[in-house]
């Protein structure tokens, strides 16, 4: 077998939180690969993909239960972070675990992980984080 590479994630979400993704990920720059009342797919530049639609079960998330726990997503700059900081501030959706913060303990020496943890409308686990050299 050839090396594999990643493709996608699938969340179900409540389907009234679908334009919280849409705007989100425009936010971020991400393409929009697929939208209509049932479905949103958003595309990276390396060409994975975020897909959010109707949840089939009323079951709420617990990103601390089995299953998957938060969805990373990287941005290009430190102060990329800083500006989804204020993205978030401005709708309402607050920094979780002392967020946004320099995490030593993922990083080498001159170097960052940077990152902002929050949680969606659906009580998805989200981080923003860069990794790289660090400024002041």
């Amino acid at each position: 077998m050839e090396k594999s590479n990643f493709s996608h994630i699938v969340a179900w979400i409540d389907l009234k939180n679908l334009a919280f993704y849409k705007d989100l990920f425009q936010f971020l720059e991400w393409d929009t690969l697929y939208d209509d009342p049932n479905m949103l797919g958003v595309g990276d530049e390396h060409g994975g993909s975020l897909w959010f639609g109707a949840a089939p079960k009323d079951h709420k998330n617990d990103y601390d239960g089995v299953g998957v726990n938060h969805i990373g997503i990287a941005v290009k700059k430190q102060g990329d972070v800083d500006l989804t900081v204020e993205y978030l501030k401005k709708h309402g959706i607050p920094a979780l675990f002392e967020t946004p913060r320099h995490r030593p303990e993922f990083s080498g020496p001159g170097e960052t992980y940077y990152q902002v943890m929050f949680e969606t409308p659906d009580r998805l686990l989200m981080e923003v984080v860069f990794t790289g050299p660090k400024s002041s």
